[in-house]
């Protein structure tokens, strides 16, 4: 199945490492028959946030969101592709990502993240995976970390060393699946009752009821989504959420 991918570099900086790895996946990406978009913020520069998108009246909202909206709402999964800066994830790709929430939603996501050292960026990852999580697009378990990101492609985006054309690959079939299985975008709450055995689950003040909708577990949860998503990551098992309002 063809999905059609937004990919969002996260880097501004003139000496920029990043937008190699982004090319990469770019080039990945169509090689397996996607569709491709990638979001610069180098070349689609976003004022420091004063208002979301969905804060602007109908129509009132500046061009370059109204396209991005747009883009978004169009995507089936999102790659996020980060560096590390003193263990977080770069202001331009927070900016980036909060202007926006809605056209997000129930669309999966991978993180990229890189780096100059030998750790590629991995700290960062767990920050930006609590925030793709409260974004509404959970990101897939896996993480593609790239260490000496500068030794690692040419300008164009090309691999300087096959082991990373092999793990891509791996990588990207992992978001293939829990695309594949993920809920409808509308309706999702009715949906994923609808479907299967839902399992209910009490704890504290919080009821949870879970549902597998193909490759992928999806939770209906009074509680916010965002530290159980966390929890799930690890574990191999793909999971989303839906929060309801509280009992």
């Amino acid at each position: 199945m063809s999905l059609r991918c937004v990919i969002l570099d996260g880097s501004v900086r003139q000496t920029r490492q990043g937008i190699k790895a982004a090319r990469f996946v770019v080039e990945q990406l169509a090689r397996r028959g996607h569709t491709t978009t990638l979001v610069d913020p180098l070349e689609r520069p976003l004022p420091l946030l004063d208002r979301m998108y969905k804060e602007y009246p109908k129509g009132e909202a500046p061009a370059i969101l109204e396209a991005l909206a747009e883009t978004y709402r169009r995507a089936d999964a999102f790659v996020i592709v980060s560096g590390e800066y003193n263990n977080g994830i770069p202001p331009a790709l927070k900016n980036l990502l909060d202007h926006f929430l809605e056209e997000y939603f129930f669309r999966p996501s991978a993180i990229v993240c890189y780096s100059a050292g030998a750790f590629g960026g991995v700290r960062a990852a767990m920050q930006l995976r609590m925030t793709l999580g409260e974004l509404g697009m959970p990101s897939i378990p896996s993480i593609f970390p790239i260490p000496h990101v500068q030794d690692a492609f040419d300008d164009r985006g090309a691999a300087k060393q096959p082991v990373f054309e092999q793990r891509i690959g791996r990588f990207l079939d992992e978001l293939e699946m829990v695309r594949q299985g993920a809920p409808p975008k509308a309706g999702a709450g009715d949906a994923l009752l609808s479907r299967g055995a839902p399992q209910n689950r009490t704890s504290g003040s919080s009821t949870e009821i879970s549902t597998k909708y193909g490759a992928a577990w999806w939770i209906v949860s009074s509680a916010t989504g965002m530290s159980a998503s966390v929890s799930f990551a690890g574990t191999g098992c793909p999971v989303g959420f839906v929060a309801t309002a509280s009992p």
